[in-house]
């Protein structure tokens, strides 16, 4: 039987408020499902809280909204916060990253989270309505 985890697109606000909201979709009030991508991407491999056979949906309700929230602002957002602590080797990729965000260019978070759910579940799991 397959599993519908739901996201309510108009309540993303932000990056930590999406894993609010995921983490609660999946796991329950407090749930975690990741805090990061790289953590977000082992999470969709399961054992984090999703069925074991991977049967589930993740249904993105009013995804616009969130996309709006996830955008190129918010995007800067977290790569000024990176830049902060980025290992030396990877502070000119995170610069070009940071000024074509500023730019409005480039891939949002919101852009990065669907290729994650894409890239580490079977098609069809990701449902944005």
């Amino acid at each position: 039987m397959t599993v519908t985890y739901v996201i309510e697109g108009s309540e993303v606000t932000g990056l930590e408020r999406f894993w609010e909201l995921i983490g609660e979709a999946v796991n329950g009030p407090g749930g975690y499902f990741g805090r990061g991508l790289d953590s977000f991407a082992d999470c969709l491999s399961g054992g984090f809280g999703t069925p074991d056979d991977g049967d589930f949906v993740i249904e993105w309700r009013d995804h616009t909204a969130s996309a709006r929230a996830l955008g190129h602002e918010e995007t800067a957002r977290r790569l000024e916060a990176l830049l902060g602590r980025a290992h030396h080797t990877n502070r000119a990729r995170i610069e070009r990253e940071l000024a074509e965000a500023r730019a409005g260019r480039g891939p949002t978070l919101f852009d990065q989270l669907v290729g994650i759910v894409e890239e580490e579940t079977g098609p069809g799991t990701l449902l944005l309505r």
